[in-house]
């Protein structure tokens, strides 16, 4: 989420009901897509709109567009993506379907299609539909995973953890493999070989340093696992290691409360489709590191396409958003966020300081005052 001096006197002024006009924002300016008469028109229409996230406006060009020319790969390409980047995923399947054969976007739709699989639970279809022609090492982890989970599905949880097992790329694939085996063995009722490698997955500190987010989800995971399994000493052991490899993370605060008063906590990841979901998830998280924030958005629509509730994949899009200038996205996101989530108060806060950002001042300041009264001290925590 975006820092620095401007987004810090802009929480003041707004809390403390002083004038903002002054501050910048970053309104987006929407216009009604107007009927352009030539191909070359609605093409260059469409690069414009996307060039300024005007996803919505992108996606009418390129359809007018390819009215001119319906078999142009390429525009089918561009139309696919812009779906499915503005959450668009059930429009988007025609055009994956059209371009399953082309290699150098079947990464994207061939993905569409299986995701759409996880939806139907025809898993074996959806493992056709992860087998690529050309692909990278990101490619192959994204595929291997979630044909492990599609392998989960269909019963098999002994032939998909051996699947991931054997996949084969760089060092850094180690921790989401280990992850990711040790979550099919929860889901499938292999309580022994779960916590076996659930545990050593939390040794991996040095993995953990490269791709934290990650390594928080297995602590959040294991902690559940045990606490499920009836060793909740051994569940707050482990969330006294995660609060020391990054304090102060909502989530394992939010888990450690559940815990203590015992409430009945749920497995972060219940089945194959949220299996298939959290390596998107995860990859996208870790790919977050600025600079390839479209990339990112992909596959976190990709994510929510096969778990629309998911708080860390909606607070992470909602952080793309801002980073891209799109506020009125970002705003869309944080209401989606769950009432139950431990996000859920930091997420209406940021829902608060985007209206700022966009001017709607007083939309703000109602949004935000009530939010202080609400929660005082944690709105106080936040602000500091």
């Amino acid at each position: 989420m975006r820092q620095g001096r401007a987004r810090w006197l802009t929480r003041l002024a707004i809390v403390t009901g002083m004038a903002i006009s002054a501050l910048p924002a970053y309104a987006k300016q929407t216009t009604e897509p107007v009927k352009i008469t030539s191909f070359s028109g609605a093409y260059l229409a469409a690069r414009v709109a996307e060039g300024d996230n005007d996803l919505d406006r992108a996606i009418a060009y390129y359809k007018q567009a390819l009215a001119f020319d319906p078999s142009d790969t390429g525009l089918q390409q561009s139309l696919m993506l812009s779906l499915i980047a503005q959450g668009r995923f059930d429009e988007s399947l025609v055009y994956a379907d059209k371009l399953k054969e082309v290699p150098d976007v079947e990464r994207f739709s061939r993905l569409a299609l299986a995701v759409d699989s996880f939806h139907k639970k025809d898993f074996t279809k959806a493992q056709y539909w992860l087998k690529l022609s050309l692909e990278s090492d990101l490619d192959r982890l994204i595929s291997g995973v979630m044909s492990g989970w599609a392998q989960q599905g269909a019963g098999e949880p002994a032939d998909a953890m051996a699947s991931i097992d054997k996949l084969q790329g760089p060092d850094w694939f180690g921790l989401f493999k280990s992850f990711h085996r040790a979550l099919i063995a929860d889901a499938s009722g292999m309580p022994e070989k779960a916590e076996a490698i659930y545990a050593a997955t939390m040794q991996d500190t040095a993995a953990g340093g490269a791709a934290p987010e990650t390594w928080m989800r297995n602590a959040q995971a294991y902690a559940s696992f045990l606490v499920r399994k009836g060793d909740k000493t051994k569940a707050l052991s482990v969330l006294d290691q995660a609060e020391a490899f990054s304090p102060g993370k909502l989530e394992i605060v939010a888990l450690r409360d559940r815990i203590a008063k015992g409430d009945k906590i749920a497995p972060l990841v219940a089945g194959p489709s949220d299996g298939a979901s959290e390596i998107l998830l995860d990859l996208a998280t870790a790919l977050n590191r600025g600079g390839g924030e479209p990339f990112v958005r992909l596959y976190l629509q990709y994510a929510l396409a096969l778990k629309p509730d998911s708080d860390a994949a909606l607070v992470q899009l909602a952080a793309v958003s801002e980073q891209l200038k799109d506020g009125e996205g970002a705003i869309a996101l944080y209401r989606r966020i769950p009432a139950a989530s431990p996000l859920k108060e930091l997420s209406d806060l940021q829902l608060g300081l985007n209206l700022a950002d966009l001017d709607r001042h007083e939309e703000a300041i109602t949004h935000l005052k009530a939010l202080v009264d609400a929660h005082p001290n944690d709105m106080r925590a936040y602000l500091a």
